[in-house]
């Protein structure tokens, strides 16, 4: 299989397949569906991941155009009390809506959606990465790990939370240009 990953665009039909993907790994991982306080960025995608410059939202499509993962970054827009001088929209980023299809996992796609993700934030000057995730999903902290993150809080409640972060290093090429930058882990 074949897959072609491209950033979200303002294009009305595709936000709304991507709306559907969400919140149906959404009910397939969490067995609930829409909730407002929680899910404001997917029903609102062109605020949160297409209309700001520095934030992007990314889509993998197999060879017959069907959704297989998606990842969302932005600057950080959380107000955790535990991190209100830690985090700057400036820069932080962090990382939302990291799904990968059943059927496509386990073979380097997540990883992949990741690398495009930390090579945007670079790109946007952010110097580091949020995330939050819960222990309780199959994988999904060892995976974080895997990229990188350290935990900087687990919240030990009810729905397993733990904050997460990882610095992006910044690595110049060449420094005459700046067509080379990548975020690399050392």
């Amino acid at each position: 299989m074949n897959i072609v990953i491209k950033q979200l665009s303002n294009d009305s039909n595709q936000i709304c397949d991507v709306q559907e993907f969400l919140f149906n790994m959404i009910k397939n991982e969490f067995g609930y569906g829409y909730v407002p306080q929680w899910h404001q960025d997917i029903v609102n995608m062109e605020k949160y991941y297409i209309n700001p410059k520095r934030n992007g939202f990314f889509v993998a499509y197999d060879d017959t155009g069907k959704i297989r993962a998606t990842i969302g970054l932005r600057a950080y827009d959380k107000d955790f009390q535990e991190f209100k001088n830690s985090y700057s929209d400036k820069t932080t980023s962090s990382i939302w809506r990291l799904f990968v299809d059943t059927r496509c996992r386990r073979c380097g796609l997540a990883s992949k959606m990741f690398n495009i993700a930390e090579n945007f934030a670079n790109e946007k000057d952010y110097n580091e990465i949020y995330l939050h995730t819960h222990k309780n999903l199959d994988g999904a902290l060892s995976f974080w790990k895997k990229m990188g993150f350290v935990v900087v809080l687990d919240t030990a409640n009810d729905l397993q939370t733990v904050h997460m972060e990882k610095r992006i290093q910044k690595l110049e090429i060449n420094p005459q240009t700046n067509n080379f930058r990548y975020a690399v882990k050392l």
